[in-house]
């Protein structure tokens, strides 16, 4: 029997679970563009919480307006307060190499990553959890699944403020709840594996019902549509849902002012999402000039996989087989 491996195991598994909630307040939105005027950190050891570190940080830069009313830091709170080049050593001290935990992880991660690099020409490695991606996979039937939700759902009394260190408390609270819910729900998929050709039957009848249901319900809209073109009035059940009917304009953009605005007030990441597929496609496509493809190919800055599960028909299956 090998000692060492039994030792290295047992030490394993007395090791303490830690993992460091963090929160961040930034000047706007855009991480390249912008930066952090506050930070919070909880470290949870065994999911109890052992330190708290938070710090105001001086931008150097002006603060958005679109951000002062979220979270409602002013310039004057900042002025005399450390440079991220002070307080950057003590927050990596602070996450060390250990997991970091955020709702929307990406946002807060990518803030820190990028202050990080702009001083010492590398990022962070620390892995990343997003709590807002996990609650929307153990409770996917939710209206919205941002912090207040989270926190009302599993009935945790915490001001969640938008500032930093009361939503980095309240993440590490509701954390441990949302995770054994997380992890429960995992092992009761591996659970299910055995039986995966009976679920698959079950899907497609539910895949069938959906479908009809839909169907239906597209052809009773239909009706009540036409029932509004003819002037009717609305509709109030004796549940008190109400039919009615409204109508919503659309615009056109120049789409030359807009972007000059876009730039200016840096409001990439809520005025427009990339089209990564057209940008494959056009990097894919035979007729795409070989300069144009290259320098596609140079904006990507990392790649992932992802799972795509599909049902295939009967006849597209032996039209595969024929070929």
């Amino acid at each position: 029997m090998n000692n060492n491996l039994d030792n290295s195991a047992e030490i394993a598994a007395n090791s303490p679970d830690i993992k460091v909630v963090i929160d961040v307040e930034t000047t706007g939105l855009d991480y390249r563009r912008e930066k952090i005027i506050e930070f919070a950190g909880v470290k949870l050891v065994n999911n109890q919480i052992t330190e708290e570190f938070e710090t105001l940080i001086n931008p150097q830069q002006e603060i958005r307006h679109s951000s002062i009313e979220i979270h409602g830091i002013t310039p004057e709170m900042v002025a005399d307060a450390p440079t991220i080049a002070d307080v950057m050593p003590k927050i990596l001290d602070f996450i060390g190499d250990y997991p970091i935990v955020a709702h929307n992880a990406i946002f807060d991660y990518s803030f820190v990553n990028q202050a990080c690099k702009e001083l010492y020409g590398h990022g962070i490695s620390n892995p990343r959890i997003d709590t807002f991606q996990m609650y929307k996979e153990v409770f996917p039937d939710e209206h919205s699944h941002g912090m207040e939700s989270l926190m009302k759902r599993f009935n945790i009394d915490f001001p969640v403020r938008h500032r930093a260190m009361a939503d980095a408390k309240g993440l590490a609270c509701v954390y441990p709840h949302l995770n054994d819910f997380y992890e429960k729900k995992y092992q009761w998929q591996l659970a299910q594996i055995d039986n995966i050709e009976y679920l698959f039957e079950r899907y497609l009848r539910l895949q069938d019902a959906i479908q009809t249901l839909q169907a239906e319900m597209f052809d009773l809209k239909s009706i009540f549509k036409v029932y509004f073109e003819q002037n009717g009035r609305e509709i109030v059940a004796t549940t008190g849902e109400v039919l009615s009917c409204s109508t919503k304009p659309s615009y056109c953009y120049d789409t030359r002012m807009l972007m000059d605005i876009i730039n200016r007030e840096g409001l990439h990441e809520r005025a427009y999402k990339i089209n990564t597929g057209f940008i494959d496609r056009l990097i894919h496509d035979p007729d795409t000039d070989e300069r144009l493809r290259n320098e596609l190919m140079e904006c990507r800055i990392n790649m992932r996989e992802t799972q795509n599960v599909s049902v295939i028909k009967p006849e597209k299956c032996q039209t595969c087989y024929n070929e």
